[in-house]
């Protein structure tokens, strides 16, 4: 049979029509596959931290830098800090050291600590965030920045969202623990717990991620938001003397945070 032309033209035309919209549909689906990749990749891998205001945040106390104590002979090659979002928790220790001590010679202790810390254990670092002598001078200890949420190596299986606070000396039953020590514990606590805007009376919930600490693994502990070390795992540290000064402690942070109630 010899086609006309015509029926030529219109026999393309319905092929066209027919091949346009699956043409146009597979476009646009694979322009709506670019645009979701997109949309994935542009998220952060973890959340901006909040800049809504704090109801209750403390004044920074005075705190000495890690170049106060650490020199070039003594520190160590170590890995980049890690971090958390932020600090729930704070847990008190002590050094377990002697309590005789002229604050002059605190950079001296703090050196042999660390030293001991990252070459008879094999620390990458000092494990405390911070620690604070006799006379209430507060020095930085982990590297990373005294500001931020740095993930400390000071009670197993709690060392995120919490800072680690080491009183220099040992404060067994019957030591006298400083009034100076105390108050600059309580002023390092108030000012770390409260961009997280956590009353340092309060108790939070951890969960531990070591089995050698004295929760299994994964569970979820309901603890002292400003604790001894001992609550977290089986110690007798920060000492009998100095965790009956931690109600004290507590109190005194909360009232640094402008708290009432």
């Amino acid at each position: 049979m010899k086609w006309s032309p015509a029926w030529t033209r219109h026999r393309r035309t319905a092929r066209l029509s027919g091949v346009l919209p699956a043409l146009t549909a597979v476009v646009a689906l694979l322009l709506l596959a670019r645009g979701s990749e997109r949309a994935v990749t542009a998220q952060p891998s973890h959340p901006a931290p909040s800049t809504a205001p704090v109801a209750h945040r403390a004044p920074r106390p005075a705190i000495l830098p890690r170049s106060a104590w650490l020199d070039g002979a003594t520190l160590r090659r170590q890995p980049p800090p890690r971090y958390d979002d932020r600090v729930v928790a704070v847990f008190i220790h002590h050094t377990d050291s002697p309590n005789d001590y002229d604050c002059a010679d605190s950079p001296r202790v703090i050196r042999a600590l660390y030293s001991g810390q990252t070459g008879g254990r094999h620390w990458d670092d000092i494990g405390y965030n911070f620690l604070v002598d006799r006379c209430g001078t507060i020095y930085e200890g982990r590297a990373g920045g005294m500001d931020r949420a740095v993930t400390g190596a000071h009670t197993q299986g709690f060392n995120h969202r919490s800072a680690g606070i080491a009183a220099l000396g040992t404060f067994t039953a019957g030591a006298s623990v400083p009034r100076a020590m105390t108050d600059a514990i309580a002023a390092l606590a108030a000012w770390k717990l409260g961009p997280s805007d956590t009353d340092p009376r309060a108790r939070v919930r951890l969960t531990s991620t070591s089995g050698l600490s004295r929760y299994e693994s994964g569970t979820t502990a309901t603890l002292p938001t400003v604790a001894g070390h001992n609550d977290a795992y089986r110690t007798t540290c920060p000492g009998s003397a100095l965790t009956a000064t931690l109600p004290t402690i507590r109190a005194k942070a909360a009232r640094l945070q402008g708290r009432t109630r």
